[in-house]
């Protein structure tokens, strides 16, 4: 087996985790106002979203050079089709909600961030999966 898939899947799964644990928290800064982090967070996960989409390709391409497990490829796929979601159906909304709020109106209610949540999860879940398949 060759380390470059898992290797790339382990950045990518500590990029995920490293934000996920930073997001909340910089709301809790001093002198952070919901404005103000929602703007950070606008900038962190857009760049957070173009990495995982250059460590998937990453992944991606130098799994397909090695012997690939049934199910490894079944999670990479599922891995690039979450992201996929996030990025172009999930984070738009998001994005708009931001801007809403960052312009000082209240937005509608909306499920969109906990459904990003919840697939941030499972992200992680399956990229943590993806590497113990590897090393196995």
């Amino acid at each position: 087996m060759t380390l470059a898939p898992l290797a790339t899947a382990c950045i990518w799964l500590g990029m995920v985790v490293a934000i996920s644990i930073e997001a909340p928290l910089k709301f809790r800064a001093p002198g952070i106002t919901l404005p103000l982090g929602l703007g950070i967070g606008r900038l962190v996960f857009r760049a957070l979203n173009a990495a995982e989409i250059v460590l998937a390709a990453a992944t991606a391409v130098t799994f397909a050079l090695a012997p690939r497990p049934l199910a490894a490829t079944i999670l990479l796929i599922a891995l690039a089709l979450t992201l996929a979601v996030q990025v172009t159906a999930l984070r738009p909304r998001l994005e708009a909600r931001a801007a809403t709020i960052i312009s000082g109106e209240t937005p509608p209610e909306s499920s969109t961030h906990l459904v990003y949540i919840a697939l941030e999860g499972l992200k992680v879940l399956m990229l943590i999966t993806f590497a113990v398949i590897l090393l196995s």
